[in-house]
């Protein structure tokens, strides 16, 4: 169920999701995986999902999204290149499988650098935090019935395995409107920044003002 959303009259609130995607090759298998979960468990949210890891899922009214990429930009520059490993799967309890990332460092160092320098940006309100995936994982399904699709497709995944690997040399924001019977349209990529390991001089906080 998706979270509702109360807007203040006349702006529009947006759902954001700040991903890291693999290659595309990768991106194929992965895709692959979850269509072959999808068709065996009959579980749609695999089969739409796209193929990414999530670093911070955020509502903010459309209003502060200039202020926002502006920073999520800065951020970028100053952020080398990293390599993202992923091995084998794991599970949420009940609900919920992925891939493993094994290389959690450099993705852990990304997203604390996010929360000190956006947090403020992406806060709605009291309710409407942003949410900081500081453990992370690359989803091949979600939204489980905990009796037969997660039961039997955990015990069939948790013996498969997966090996696979990308260089992260950009995040990318993608973004989905609110309507007003809290409904959601598609996300579609708002913007991609490179990472560019750029000694970034300005200070935390110029960029609020």
């Amino acid at each position: 169920m998706e979270k509702i959303i109360t807007a203040m009259p006349g702006y529009r609130a947006c759902e954001y999701l700040l991903v890291l995607s693999p290659h595309e090759e990768l991106g194929n298998r992965i895709m692959k995986t979850k269509e072959e979960f999808a068709d065996k468990y009959k579980s749609d949210y695999a089969k739409w999902g796209k193929s990414h890891i999530t670093l911070v899922n955020f509502m903010q009214y459309e209003m502060m999204e200039e202020r926002i990429v502006n920073r999520l930009r800065m951020v970028a520059m100053g952020c080398p290149a990293f390599k993202v490993e992923l091995k084998d799967f794991g599970s949420f309890p009940s609900h919920t499988i992925y891939i493993n990332v094994t290389s959690k460092l450099p993705i852990q160092n990304l997203i604390k650098t996010l929360r000190t320098d956006g947090q403020r940006l992406m806060k709605l309100n009291d309710d409407n935090k942003p949410h900081f995936i500081m453990e992370p994982y690359l989803t091949i399904a979600r939204k489980l019935k905990p009796c037969w699709q997660y039961e039997k497709g955990w015990l069939e995944y948790s013996n498969k395995h997966f090996t696979g690997g990308f260089i992260a040399d950009n995040m990318t924001l993608l973004k989905r409107q609110i309507l007003t019977d809290n409904s959601r349209t598609k996300y579609q990529v708002k913007e991609k920044f490179a990472f560019q390991n750029l000694p970034v001089a300005t200070k935390q906080g110029e960029l609020f003002g």
